[in-house]
């Protein structure tokens, strides 16, 4: 703990999951007074909420709660796509090793590029190949239901390593969505 950060008394939260309209035809129906009243008894709240809500829907729940916090899509589901660029760094007295996860990254030499700078700047850049609505595989013409990947398109993500390098001694391997490289320090 940081002495210097403030800790706050805060009361915990409770999770709550959305349970939907009372009546399951009608799915823009807004929070009952019962609901209502019951989500007040319980306190500050964590309410998940369905990914299809409209944006009536979701102001009309907020409204009905006085206090908490309202998770939505991918928050609310706990699922969530991989992250593009986390990083690992590790050293030796005379190199470092950094690993980057860079899933459904093209691994074509046109498409990808990795700068190492003397400073230790490193720069990827590279193009997402995942994340499409639509995808043709096998002769077949898939329509996604859902995209939690990386959106496809360029991307670029950097980072300092902790000191300078000779950037002409370095080796690289990308694969299965994963760079590992090992380049040797000043």
């Amino acid at each position: 703990m940081n002495p210097q950060q403030p800790v706050l008394d805060v009361a915990p939260l409770n999770c709550v999951p959305y349970m939907g309209p009372t009546n399951a035809d009608d799915m823009f129906s807004s929070p009952t007074k019962e609901n209502t009243e019951a989500v007040e008894a319980i306190g500050p709240a964590m309410i998940f909420l369905p990914s299809q809500s409209t944006r009536e829907e979701l102001d009309n729940i907020m409204a009905a709660t006085k206090n908490g916090v309202a998770l939505t899509g991918a928050a609310a589901t706990g699922s969530v796509g991989p992250v593009i660029g986390k990083v690992d760094i590790g050293e030796l007295e005379d190199s470092y090793y950094f690993r980057v996860a860079l899933p459904g990254v093209s691994m074509d030499k046109r498409d990808f590029n990795c700068d190492i700078e003397p400073d230790g700047k490193v720069v990827i850049k590279g193009m997402s190949t995942t994340g499409e609505k639509i995808v043709c595989k096998n002769f077949q013409i898939f329509h996604m239901l859902t995209q939690n990947l990386c959106p496809p398109g360029l991307f670029t993500a950097s980072f300092q390593l902790p000191g300078p390098v000779n950037n002409e001694d370095a080796k690289s391997y990308l694969a299965n969505g994963m760079l590992e490289a090992v380049v040797k320090r000043m």
